[in-house]
């Protein structure tokens, strides 16, 4: 196959954006929260570990601790036992329990808005930032790139980076940044119910005549 152009790679990623769009009209994040401090615990409880668990876990746990300061103050051992449905439980204990100390003793018990003030908190990586940013205060400061967005982006054909980081750099320049948030939500939505990791459902995939890993020959 010859090399696409960036002209090439740009029409076709507003082809595969707007047959998302259509095919997704409602994608949203699927972490349950009703604030900015449950979405970012929550994500922070999401590595690795599917957001249906983290919904169970967390429908209680936001009825128990509904603050910054109630978060900080709970003996570990209790958050602990709080979480550990989840994948990982001591550690993410210990994530949120210093995350909400700083919060308390930073950011006066408050969710900050900016990537840097984000990212200084424990357990918080560029991924969650972006995840809070985007979709509680709608601040488009980068692309989250999950299992899902690099999966398709890579099938897609959009990147050949291996690593989040750079994904995200090479979705960035092909995505308006009035799209980032969206655009994450798309990939993973069609990756839950499409574009499997072992066996993607190209016969029925929306994309398969944008997607140069499709394995269904689409006649021109």
């Amino acid at each position: 196959m010859p090399r696409e152009s960036p002209a090439a790679t740009a029409a076709r990623l507003r082809s595969i954006s707007a047959a998302l769009k259509q095919a997704y009209p409602t994608a949203h994040c699927e972490l349950n929260y009703s604030k900015p401090l449950e979405l970012l615990i929550a994500t922070i409880l999401s590595a690795q570990c599917t957001d249906k668990q983290v919904n169970l876990v967390t429908a209680e746990l936001f009825k128990k601790h509904r603050s910054a300061t109630d978060f900080a103050n709970a003996p570990l051992a209790e958050l602990e036992n709080d979480i550990r449905r989840i994948g990982f439980f001591r550690n993410k204990a210990k994530h949120i329990k210093a995350c909400c100390q700083k919060l308390v003793e930073q950011h006066m018990g408050e969710v900050p808005r900016t990537m840097e003030e984000l990212t200084a908190l424990n357990g918080v990586g560029r991924k969650t930032a972006n995840v809070v940013l985007g979709n509680a205060f709608d601040v488009n400061v980068g692309v989250v790139v999950d299992t899902h967005v690099s999966r398709l982006s890579q099938r897609l054909g959009l990147t050949k980076q291996q690593t989040p980081e750079r994904i995200e750099q090479d979705l960035m320049k092909l995505v308006p940044q009035e799209h980032w948030t969206m655009f994450s939500h798309w990939l993973i939505w069609h990756g839950r119910r499409r574009c499997f990791a072992r066996k993607p459902d190209c016969a029925s995939c929306e994309l398969r005549s944008l997607c140069p890993s499709s394995s269904v020959l689409v006649k021109s």
